[in-house]
């Protein structure tokens, strides 16, 4: 079982998971506003992903003061879960990625459409 980590409501997420379910994965969506990710799942995305992790492009972002975007990335992300980068794909097996691009397309096996 694979699971997304996202927003139920963000498009790049359901376009992910769509995909993911059509190319015969099993995929669970992990809606992260909904409380779906545990302070200790982020802190290892986190250390991961680094700084990668954090959705410098996002509305919620931009409308971070610049000391509070000088705070600890995870309890920002903790706080405001639209500012984690997504959707973030778990296998089992524990391989991840990150976004919703060519090459993670490419990875999961899905056709670039």
């Amino acid at each position: 079982m694979m699971k997304i980590y996202g927003l139920k409501n963000c498009d790049t997420s359901r376009r992910a998971l769509k995909a993911l379910k059509a190319a015969g994965h099993e995929v669970e969506l992990i809606d992260v506003r909904d409380g779906g990710i545990k302070p200790e799942a982020l802190e290892r995305l986190f250390m991961v992903f680094g700084q990668d992790l954090v959705n410098r492009r996002s509305t919620t972002w931009r409308k971070l003061s610049e000391e509070e975007r000088k705070g600890n990335p995870v309890a920002l992300m903790l706080e405001h879960p639209s500012l984690m980068k997504r959707p973030v794909i778990l296998e089992e097996g524990g391989l991840l990625t990150i976004g919703w691009g060519k090459d993670e397309k490419k990875h999961w096996g899905v056709a670039d459409a």
